[in-house]
């Protein structure tokens, strides 16, 4: 337990050390920092995914269950998707901009008990079926992020260019197509997680319980899903894109971490969960 709660300290000191050299990089155009950031990041996601191979062998289950875990696992999504984004594609912003939401959840988790389950609970909850729920729910999230992301960054330089704001620190933004493409795709891609997501849930919970309809967890979901598939379908069928798909898009987004963060709290089953 001693060195888990030291890896993770450890993580929390790194990761606000990457995302402010990040910041740097933001302001001054500054390359070394840049570099210092990435490097800094690449230890945090070595160091996150001990920690999360430590809770699985300490618990015996993947760790996924409590509110603590599923941020971490969050936040590791999010710093995975970074460092394949930086590898692949080179758009340093969007790797800074991701980061500011992935510490954010980690600083989040600072606040939540560490420890495991209840006994009567964690038999209870230690189901596949659950498991493969919660972690295409947390995907699902990391994906809809990402396209968040994608269109702040969107509305942002949409807004210096109309400024005729330019500089070095526009050219780092990227394209608009290439942002408006991203947020495309990884919302179409996150989409079906989310929805098979929430299907096993009900599965699960229809096995295991009585499953109330008017539960405000699962009217948010089916919120959330409802309002990302006129997005898609606006997008792709439609054809209409631009800042207006970005600003619906940012606005998914809240939709999301409203149904994440507050709608669990009034949950008749979700309180021990992670918000999935």
């Amino acid at each position: 337990m001693a060195a888990s709660n030291g890896i993770y300290v450890l993580t929390i000191i790194l990761y606000s050390l990457s995302v402010f050299a990040y910041f740097i990089d933001f302001l001054q155009n500054n390359r070394k920092a840049n570099r210092a950031a990435f490097w800094l990041l690449s230890i945090v996601w070595m160091l996150q995914t001990i920690f999360l191979l430590i809770r699985t062998f300490q618990f015996e289950r993947l760790p996924l269950l409590t509110p603590f875990e599923g941020l971490i696992f969050y936040a590791w999504a999010m710093v995975t998707l970074s460092l394949m984004i930086n590898f692949y594609f080179r758009v340093d912003f969007l790797v800074f901009f991701m980061n500011v939401v992935g510490f954010s959840l980690m600083a989040v988790s600072i606040f939540l008990p560490t420890g495991n389950l209840p006994s009567d609970l964690e038999e209870i909850l230690t189901s596949e079926l659950l498991l493969l729920h919660v972690t295409l729910i947390i995907l699902s999230y990391a994906g809809f992020t990402l396209a968040f992301v994608c269109s702040v960054m969107y509305m942002l330089e949409h807004q210096m260019l109309k400024k005729k704001t330019w500089g070095k620190r526009l050219l780092r933004f990227g394209s608009l197509y290439k942002l408006d493409r991203f947020t495309f795709v990884t919302t179409m891609c996150a989409y079906p997680l989310l929805l098979l997501g929430v299907i096993l849930g009900f599965i699960w919970e229809g096995a295991i319980f009585t499953l109330p309809l008017f539960d405000p967890k699962i009217l948010g979901s089916l919120v959330v899903l409802l309002y990302y598939g006129v997005y898609l379908y606006q997008r792709a069928v439609k054809g209409k894109q631009g800042y207006g798909m970005a600003f619906y898009n940012m606005l998914g987004f809240i939709v999301l971490l409203a149904n994440y963060l507050l709608t669990s709290e009034w949950s008749t089953f979700h309180l021990w969960n992670d918000g999935g």
